[in-house]
């Protein structure tokens, strides 16, 4: 595939340029190891790294173009170079005019919010392949070209990897692709350039301050995918969330909101909640699906939403829904010998406390509750001892541990969880650096007719640790645990 530089320039907010426009590209890059001959080379200014300081060596492994914010001193000869106000958006604009525009071509929705994104797309992916679409899925768990899996290494991909991956769902027949937009990925510009048929907001709570600097500006990244949307597209927001509305104050696009509490276009109530699942009463129809929680309430509610707009019609959409599992690691459901385990990525403190409140509607009482909790390493440490704090509200005995410790002290994350307990707290947990060791005691303490909590890490099978992702899956663990209990 080779192009004009010219013509995947199309959008783009110029400043200067030096050279010949019209050369004949083959590869767009951000990543100068990447770089191809006859590559353009983008250099991005991260978090980490700014990528105008690999610009020689891109042109030393074959770059003929580059595309920067500020112009090398010298210029070298038959290289032609982009000078432009913002190189990450200017990335998502030539990533869609280098693939020919596969957004336009297939219908693309984009879930952002705190909690829920994984499920609603999964859902989302697994109720049009039930309904005889070909559909593609991009998440935090995996993505999918019907049914081809993908793995996945963020939450959002890069753009360009986004275009690839929409041209392969386009060439496998596709035609809708459902995906997450994360905070970082709509700041970073990693939607740049796509168009989507529609955007659905979850909710909003505390999440990466680490990055974001503050709530208003992490309200305002969440905002922005929607102050974005086209006048064609869909903006279907939670109402029951405070900050629903405030994310279509300036959009463009066709406004809807759905709800339990609020009046909403798309409204429903929740008739029984146990651990087999959830019965809904939506406009006078009472369904059963198979998920439990409060917060599946939402997220099925949001699907159905998002369906509609589509133009799917409603029992149709009503009847597959609740056929459905939902999303590995999310509330996911392990009984052996009696003992119930949950599985559950929560790793803030508003999903972990909605985790434990759909756990405590659904108990008898008699019961009791273990949870084993840790948080992440070179993440916001602010919500470390509110993580602690909800554990211990809800649950007879906390586990505190290692969750992914990156490059920090395990037990300094541990020491930091303990700063936000009571006194009456400490005397709920116990704090052990090794999360085997932790999930295995808490299958230990409990007894037939109990529930262990295992949060934090979800549908991960690896444990980061100094730079090194060694193999955990807390699925998987906490099953051999229990299937040797059994066995006693």
């Amino acid at each position: 595939m080779s192009q004009q530089l010219k013509d995947i320039l199309y959008k783009v907010s110029l400043v200067s340029t030096k050279g010949n426009m019209e050369v004949m590209v083959s590869q767009l890059t951000f990543d100068s190891r990447n770089v191809n001959l006859g590559a353009v080379f983008i250099a991005i200014r991260g978090t980490q790294v700014d990528g105008h300081a690999y610009i020689e060596k891109a042109i030393e492994k074959g770059a003929k173009a580059i595309v920067c914010e500020q112009l090398p001193e010298s210029l070298v000869d038959d290289v032609s170079y982009v000078q432009v106000i913002d190189a990450a958006k200017s990335l998502g604009l030539m990533a869609s005019n280098f693939y020919d525009h596969p957004s336009e071509k297939i219908k693309v929705v984009a879930v952002t919010g705190t909690n829920g994104k994984t499920t609603t797309v999964t859902l989302l992916h697994q109720l049009y392949t039930e309904m005889g679409y070909s559909a593609g899925l991009i998440s935090t768990v995996e993505n999918k070209i019907k049914d081809k899996i993908i793995p996945a290494s963020h939450t959002t991909p890069d753009v360009i990897s986004i275009n690839e991956l929409l041209v392969e769902m386009l060439n496998e027949g596709c035609s809708h692709c459902f995906m997450e937009a994360s905070s970082h990925a709509i700041v970073q510009e990693r939607t740049a350039g796509l168009r989507f048929a529609g955007a659905l907001f979850t909710n909003l709570s505390h999440d990466h301050l680490d990055y974001h600097g503050d709530f208003s500006h992490y309200i305002s990244a969440k905002k922005k995918l929607f102050d974005e949307l086209p006048k064609e597209a869909f903006a279907l927001v939670n109402a029951d969330d405070k900050r629903g509305l405030v994310m279509v104050q300036n959009s463009k696009a066709k406004k809807y909101t759905f709800a339990l509490k609020y009046p909403a276009d798309f409204k429903a109530r929740i008739i029984d909640n146990s651990i087999q699942g959830l019965e809904m009463d939506l406009d006078g129809k009472p369904v059963w699906f198979r998920l439990s929680g409060e917060f599946n309430a939402y997220n099925l509610l949001g699907v159905l939403g998002v369906a509609q707009l589509l133009g799917e019609n409603e029992d149709e959409v009503l009847r597959q829904l609740s056929m459905l599992k939902g999303a590995v690691g999310r509330f996911d459901l392990i009984v052996q010998g009696g003992i119930t385990a949950i599985i559950d990525y929560a790793h803030t403190p508003d999903a972990l406390e909605n985790v434990l409140k759909t756990i405590q509607k659904l108990r008898t009482g008699t019961e009791t509750l273990i949870t084993v909790i840790g948080c992440g390493g070179n993440r916001d440490k602010s919500k470390r001892p509110i993580m602690a704090k909800i554990a211990c509200k809800f649950s007879e005995k906390v586990i505190l541990t290692s969750d992914n410790p990156r490059d920090e002290e395990p037990m300094t994350i541990i020491h930091e969880m303990e700063e936000g307990l009571s006194p009456i707290d400490q005397s709920k947990i116990l704090s052990m650096e090794d999360r085997k060791s932790a999930i295995k005691t808490a299958c230990h303490l409990s007894k037939p007719g109990d529930i262990v909590l295992i949060a934090g890490k979800g549908h991960e099978t690896y444990q980061e640790i100094k730079g090194v992702k060694h193999p955990f899956d807390d699925k998987k663990i906490v099953s051999e645990f229990l299937k040797l209990l059994s066995r006693d």
